[in-house]
């Protein structure tokens, strides 16, 4: 794997974990659906994030929680234009958009995004990869599926990534522009979810910088019977262990905790990297 991957005008370190704020432009988020709206209180969210720590900011004009409503790439486009102009016009954040419509990432890449944010890992649309190929553009790749079927699951998730990576290469994306999210929440059963969670090597194997998003999701919610707005030490839980099995980004509404969080293991891991088991 490269040191090293660029995104925008940023070159990321991947020995450092680095976080991703979520920014929900929609009314039916399963967690903030409806909050952000409003342009200005969206921009003012931003511009939080990243005095908390957050490194790209990720902006999102479709719910994709289980069972939402798909909209025109129009509509997706009208929610997330004006916020991405204003980020962009009033600061100098990293924006990644969270959409697989290549009608909406043409006109994101346009207005100056740094990265797309794909959730079916460019199989949704081909044109996606084009797009993404021409403009020498960033982008995280998901595993995904319609439902949760498999012979093997394990295997058919690493079978599956090397689809998206057969696409990515076909187009002509740089394998040094790409980052890979196991889809947790996506097309698998909590069980199947659990277990992506504690066995990374579908993705590992490719030796490619890895994304991890579970913030406040449904495995969480199963696994503590906890309702949305009380799975934050579950999602911290499960950044800290994502980076002890090698994921270097993170996906989360809550960047202050996660960023404290990361923070402090990587402290621990660095101090047994430096001083050893022996330490005085």
């Amino acid at each position: 794997m490269n040191a090293t991957i660029a995104i925008g005008r940023k070159t990321f370190d991947l020995a450092r974990p680095h976080v991703m704020g979520i920014l929900n432009l929609t009314p039916d988020s399963f967690s903030d659906g409806g909050a952000y709206a409003n342009v200005d209180a969206a921009v003012a969210r931003a511009k939080e994030m990243a005095a908390q720590g957050a490194a790209i900011i990720d902006l999102g004009g479709e719910s994709t929680r289980p069972g939402h409503s798909q909209i025109s790439p129009e509509e997706e486009w009208n929610r997330i234009a004006p916020v991405l102009r204003q980020i962009k016009e009033e600061t100098d954040l990293l924006v990644s958009v969270d959409t697989y419509k290549p009608q909406v990432a043409e006109k994101a890449i346009e207005a100056g995004c740094d990265m797309i944010n794909d959730i079916w890992g460019l199989k949704y649309d081909h044109a996606m990869a084009k797009l993404i190929a021409d403009a020498k553009l960033a982008c995280c790749l998901m595993h995904n599926r319609t439902d949760a079927v498999y012979n093997n699951f394990l295997e058919d998730v690493a079978k599956d990534m090397e689809e998206t990576l057969e696409i990515a290469a076909r187009y002509g994306i740089e394998q040094e522009r790409i980052l890979l999210d196991p889809g947790i929440g996506f097309g698998k059963t909590y069980e199947q979810n659990l277990l992506l969670l504690n066995d990374n090597t579908p993705l590992k194997q490719f030796s490619l910088p890895l994304l991890l998003g579970t913030s406040r999701k449904s495995v969480i919610g199963l696994a503590l019977d906890l309702p949305k707005e009380e799975r934050e030490e579950g999602t911290l839980t499960t950044s800290v262990y994502g980076y002890l099995q090698g994921y270097r980004f993170f996906r989360v509404h809550n960047v202050l905790g996660n960023v404290r969080a990361l923070a402090m293991i990587e402290k621990i891991k660095k101090a047994g990297t430096e001083h050893g088991p022996n330490c005085d």
